[in-house]
């Protein structure tokens, strides 16, 4: 893959070369009705495309990039998601277990006497 897009570099490179160097001719090259300054041959029309397509295919692998870690932060976010639910899920069924199992325990060892914390002392006032 890696050596077929060299190839292709390779030849477009030798394109514009070929174009570059067979165009000597004058030119006049406009934009919204205005001349361009420092465009006087052809070959500089031909440079001045080269170099607004390559702004192009920057903007578009800009682009991609950005649309690809997009969808990939959005598939990790939906798998954390997933895996959230799941944890609180089985978290439940460990509580509800538990429950059940407390609850065993307590019938079969019978009432427990309620858990008190020591009474305060009475305070006297003096008058």
């Amino acid at each position: 893959m890696i050596f077929l897009g060299l190839i292709i570099t390779a030849v477009a490179v030798t394109c514009g070369a070929v174009v570059i160097s067979e165009n000597n001719d004058t030119a006049r090259l406009t934009a919204f009705g205005e001349n361009i300054p420092g465009v006087t041959a052809e070959w500089h029309a031909f440079l001045a495309g080269s170099l607004v397509a390559t702004v192009f295919m920057a903007g578009l692998t800009v682009l991609l990039l950005g649309v690809s870690r997009s969808v990939r932060t959005r598939r990790e976010l939906r798998y954390l998601r997933e895996e959230h639910e799941e944890s609180i899920t089985t978290l439940e069924m460990e509580k509800r277990q538990l429950q059940r199992e407390l609850a065993r325990i307590r019938r079969e060892t019978g009432p427990q006497p309620a858990m008190t914390g020591p009474t305060p002392p009475h305070q006297t006032v003096a008058h």
